[in-house]
């Protein structure tokens, strides 16, 4: 089971995942983060991946297209609290240089 949340506050969208990113989930996530970014159209949108239990190669691409949603309507796009497994995926793509990830943990 996978969810999305959204909260929104001042000109900032955090977009909290929970749940399995695969090949199966992963079109059901950008669909509903691309509603949210779409509608509220923030400056900033934090991708908290901190409830991400499972990632593979279909939730980097999920990063990637909202990365160049948010650039094609001036907005930027951070990683926020990986799992230590999602972290390293991220790591070794090489995401991380051109999407910002932050870890508070």
């Amino acid at each position: 089971m996978i969810s999305v949340q959204a909260e929104k506050e001042k000109e900032i969208l955090t977009l909290s995942i929970y749940g399995e990113i695969d090949h199966h989930s992963a079109k059901e996530i950008r669909c509903e983060t691309d509603r949210q970014i779409l509608s509220m159209r923030p400056k900033k949108v934090r991708m908290d991946l901190s409830g991400v239990s499972f990632m593979d190669s279909s939730g980097l691409g999920l990063i990637m297209g909202r990365y160049a949603l948010t650039s094609d309507i001036g907005s930027e796009l951070t990683v926020l609290n990986p799992t230590d497994a999602v972290a390293r995926i991220i790591l070794m793509a090489g995401l991380d240089k051109i999407v910002p990830m932050e870890r508070s943990k």
